[in-house]
């Protein structure tokens, strides 16, 4: 239906112009509006999230690489490690694991209290060594890893819970903000390629829902840009409270929708 597309245009802008500058896709956020209002079938859902993050994320991508926000290596090594775990993800996803009951319960379980603590760490802040904010190698690679099995099963990117894993160590979000999207984007397109392959061999609703998916992807390619223009006018106090009350508004509306 006609209104569907301009909806979901309307809220991949919405939701992208918020979680851009703290490094989320919003495609975790996208996730129960495709559901639950525009409709879209389980598991279809999941390869049109991944669509929406490879229409949207270039925008933001863009505008961090033009702003010099992309160099380092920490966006590199989250794109090495979430790749391998996102097509696995999307195989799980398609063979094993069609609910979405336990992603509800998991995601509430996870981002509520983290979200809480983010706040909480933010107001009342700990004395940190620098050297001590990023985590070791080996840390990194399990993290990035099982992140991005998740989100090749859930299609949500990554990011949102990268960024407040990463921000509860205390690495300042101009760092994490690019590099959880770089990976966001990359797994992404990964995961949609994977679900493309994996539509021929199930008989089920695997296929991304094209049109819904470039809509939603078009509203957050503009929104995203927008986002991460903003991100270094923002104090990092305040992104950081942005990030926890994100994760905890998600954590805690999967828990009532896994209650319900």
């Amino acid at each position: 239906m006609e209104w569907t597309i301009w909806a979901g245009f309307a809220a991949g802008l919405l939701i992208s112009t918020v979680t851009a500058p703290v490094g989320v896709s919003g495609a975790v956020f996208l996730l129960p509006v495709q559901l639950s209002v525009l409709g879209v079938p389980s598991p279809a859902v999941t390869p049109t999230n991944l669509l929406f993050n490879v229409v949207a994320g270039p925008g933001a991508l863009w505008r961090y690489r033009r702003d010099g926000a992309l160099r380092g290596s920490l966006a590199r090594r989250l794109v090495a490690w979430t790749l391998p775990g996102v097509i696995a993800g999307a195989a799980i996803r398609v063979f094993a694991l069609p609910g979405a009951d336990v992603f509800r319960i998991l995601v509430a379980a996870f981002l509520l209290p983290l979200g809480a603590w983010l706040c909480l760490r933010t107001l009342r802040p700990v004395r940190r060594r620098p050297d001590t904010a990023e985590p070791s190698a080996p840390a990194l690679a399990a993290l990035a890893l099982t992140v991005g099995v998740i989100g090749g099963i859930y299609g949500i990117g990554g990011g949102s819970l990268l960024g407040p894993i990463l921000a509860a160590r205390g690495m300042p979000m101009a760092r994490i903000a690019p590099a959880t999207l770089a990976a966001t984007f990359t797994t992404s397109v990964a995961g949609a390629a994977a679900y493309a392959l994996l539509a021929l061999a199930s008989p089920g609703p695997v296929a991304p829902d094209w049109r819904l998916g470039l809509a939603c992807g078009l509203g957050g390619l503009i929104g995203g840009y927008l986002g991460a223009r903003l991100q270094p006018h923002l104090p990092e106090t305040a992104l950081r409270l942005l990030l926890g009350a994100l994760a905890a508004t998600l954590g805690a509306l999967y828990a009532i929708q896994a209650l319900a």
